[in-house]
């Protein structure tokens, strides 16, 4: 890691660097960071579209370890979160393939039209922010697939794993953090 924690801190960095640092500023990237599981109207599939492409863009590998069906508990009892009003049961979880995949998307069998349109968008975000944000063809296809609602809440979720799994990256955390609730904690 980039800054020290201390050694009874260091099993969970991201929990307690709010502890230890900054604790409101933290902590609200926290908040931001868990809110489109928390609250999306999203699928799973897509949310985890979405998310998964920003992870592999921002480098974060906790990010890309991390698995929407298999470790939705561990984060929501981190964060004391409300796993069963959440976007965990919107939906089948993504299978390996679904993440073995993501970078080849546009010819990869097994995403839906919305799926794709989401992994396409965190890339455009992640990638070239311009780009997305003149590309009237892409636009047509959101309009046309998602709301209004759906589209500004796509567009903040992406933001807030941008913001995060970056953080987490250039901190030096991503190698050490982890949301999967160790056996000995699980109830």
């Amino acid at each position: 890691m980039r800054v020290h924690l201390p050694a009874e801190m260091q099993s969970r960095p991201f929990e307690n660097m709010g502890r230890h640092y900054t604790s409101p500023i933290v902590h609200a990237a926290g908040a931001y960071g868990t809110a489109p599981y928390q609250h999306s109207t999203l699928t799973l599939r897509e949310l985890e579209a979405a998310r998964y492409r920003t992870a592999l863009i921002n480098g974060c590998q906790t990010c890309t370890a991390f698995r929407g069906k298999r470790d939705f508990p561990g984060l929501f009892a981190a964060f004391q979160g409300d796993l069963d009003n959440s976007v965990y049961t919107h939906g089948p979880a993504p299978d390996e393939q679904f993440y073995a995949q993501i970078e080849n998307w546009q010819t990869a069998p097994g995403y839906s039209p919305r799926e794709r349109l989401c992994i396409r968008y965190a890339e455009g975000m992640g990638q070239d922010p311009h780009g997305i944000a003149q590309d009237e063809a892409f636009w047509a296809e959101a309009k046309a697939a998602f709301s209004d609602a759906e589209i500004v809440e796509l567009t903040y979720s992406i933001g807030a794993w941008m913001a995060n799994g970056r953080a987490l990256h250039v901190l030096g955390m991503d190698a050490v953090c982890s949301f999967v609730v160790p056996v000995e904690e699980r109830v």
